[in-house]
């Protein structure tokens, strides 16, 4: 059985619910930019793409339009972090698996499509920040589902390929590892359906953090 010693989680869907904070933030920001506002099912079909990635998955005629590309981009920045009232809180379970996996010497790490800004904000409003060795996000690697953070965070800790585990909620979570022939874990809480994602072959589909703790402590 393989013993894991770096667990890589995504971050929106997968530790922290806050698919109704996106979508909230999307919604906000389009109507801000004379878009359309998208229903919520086809706006949280793509959380965790970084941002411009995003934006354009859902308005493609942007990518002809740069100054309104970027207009949305700020106005969504703006609305997540500033103006959405709409709360975001860690899933049940959440920190206890973190510290448990922290005091069994497993090295713990982020991969996200969030913003460098967003992430740091979030992670201080939590409380998080000290139970990571690394965290990546676009802004200093690429966006999912392109592998490089996954990369960079296996040089920077020294760590093999087969010894580390991708933890996430999305085909894009899903796909990134695949792409590099990293392990992966689908969790059914976040945003897309476990049938979509137990087509990339994961080593374990589980429904909740609990599950997920109890299977990390039979494999690290």
């Amino acid at each position: 059985m393989k013993k894991y010693k770096l667990v890589i989680f995504d971050w929106d869907g997968t530790l922290m619910n806050s698919e109704g904070r996106i979508v909230d933030a999307l919604q906000l920001a389009a109507r801000e930019c004379g878009l359309e506002v998208l229903p919520s099912h086809e706006c949280k079909q793509i959380i965790g793409l970084a941002l411009d990635k995003a934006v354009l998955t859902l308005y493609p005629h942007l990518e002809q339009d740069q100054e309104k590309l970027v207009s949305m981009c700020e106005a969504y920045t703006m609305n997540f972090l500033e103006q959405s009232d709409v709360q975001m809180i860690p899933f049940d379970g959440a920190e206890a698996m973190l510290l448990n996996l922290r005091q069994q010497g497993v090295k713990l790490a982020i991969a996200t499509g969030k913003s460098r800004k967003g992430l740091n904000q979030v992670l201080a409003e939590c409380g998080f920040e000290p139970y990571f060795d690394i965290t990546r996000t676009p802004v200093e690697s690429a966006s999912k589902p392109d592998p490089l953070m996954l990369t960079q965070i296996l040089e920077a800790l020294n760590i093999a390929i087969e010894d580390a585990v991708m933890v996430g909620d999305t085909t894009f979570d899903m796909e990134m590892a695949r792409n590099c022939g990293m392990d992966r874990i689908a969790l059914s809480h976040g945003v897309h359906q476990m049938e979509v994602l137990a087509e990339y072959d994961p080593v374990a589909c589980l429904d909740s953090l609990q599950e997920l703790n109890m299977w990390l402590m039979q494999n690290i």
